[in-house]
């Protein structure tokens, strides 16, 4: 499945300027960011968006970056190298 075939929320983790922390989260509220998680120390707040909301989250001013909120998975300490 492609990313233009998914429907529904997608997770985000954004970048935004510290010194208007929740001036810019207030925005991204109006932008359709549903917060879920909120770092101002380090400038960083996660949420979910649809996925054609995400243009218009970028264009929130003072937001620095939005990057898709992605899962990794590593295999256990004792299995074998790939």
């Amino acid at each position: 499945m492609n990313r233009a075939s998914r429907s529904g929320p997608v997770g985000v983790i954004l970048s935004v300027d510290p010194d208007r922390f929740a001036e810019v989260v207030a925005a991204a509220r109006r932008a359709g960011l549903t917060v879920t998680s909120e770092q101002e120390v380090l400038g960083s707040l996660s949420g979910t968006i649809e996925e054609g909301r995400i243009p218009a989250l970028k264009a929130v001013d003072g937001v620095e970056s939005v990057d898709r909120d992605r899962t990794v998975r590593l295999p256990p300490p004792d299995a074998p190298i790939q």
